[in-house]
């Protein structure tokens, strides 16, 4: 039997906006929306390539995070790129395309599920780069939760799949079903604050905090895509 996969779902989702809702990015230059006193805003980067099938670089189009229990759309958050976030676009698998991502939540209990992503090469491919970090909100603030490294390298196995089976020729030729993710995560933060204060202007000299997200756990990745 083909298993269509979590990947086809979460594009169809991304496309639709029917089951969650369109975020923006805190701080962009985009919209004059400011800040909620009592939110706070995690500042997380991330890298992505595709060594497999180097011609089909992910690019990244929303990060998906759900309050605990999630029932319906207002709990599912899409946020979305902005020029900003796409802080270096390479398309070059040794570089990697880099994303500065500033998510503003209200109080409370959240999972960051993933990243989801479409390849820049043709046909199209959808990715799915999955995370499951839960995140805890208590108040105002804003917090840096480090540097994702997630790379599309070959399959073994039963290994999750690094996007859908279907389209069969468009995913595999992308390498999104022949492919996995390996995802590392880590502190970046001397090096990248200065990024982020010159990119993100309107973060100024807001003091942050760390709170680095713990490791990845492949594990519990894989049991998701196999319940999916």
């Amino acid at each position: 039997m083909i298993r269509i996969g979590i990947g086809i779902v979460i594009a169809v989702q991304f496309l639709l906006t029917g089951c969650a809702t369109p975020t923006k990015m805190a701080y962009s230059d985009e919209t004059t929306s400011v800040v909620v006193p009592s939110n706070s805003v995690f500042l997380m980067t991330a890298t992505l390539k595709n060594t497999y099938h180097p011609s089909h670089q992910p690019t990244l189009l929303v990060v998906n995070v759900e309050k605990a229990g999630a029932k319906e759309k207002a709990d599912r958050f899409n946020f979305t790129m902005d020029k900003q976030a796409k802080f270096k676009e390479t398309n070059k698998a040794e570089e990697g395309n880099l994303y500065l991502l500033r998510m503003e939540l209200p109080p409370g209990t959240y999972e960051i599920v993933g990243l989801n992503c479409m390849s820049s090469g043709f046909p199209a491919g959808f990715f799915y780069a999955p995370l499951h970090e839960n995140l805890t909100v208590l108040g105002s603030g804003v917090f840096y939760l480090g540097h994702v490294d997630a790379t599309v390298r070959e399959r073994t196995g039963n290994e999750f799949k690094a996007g859908a089976t279907l389209p069969l020729i468009d995913q595999a030729i992308a390498g999104a079903s022949g492919g996995t993710f390996d995802i590392g995560i880590s502190d970046h933060w001397d090096t990248e604050e200065s990024t982020f204060r010159t990119a993100v202007p309107k973060l100024g000299n807001t003091s942050v905090q760390k709170t680095i997200l713990p490791p990845f756990d492949r594990a519990k990745a894989q049991e998701w895509w196999e319940k999916h």
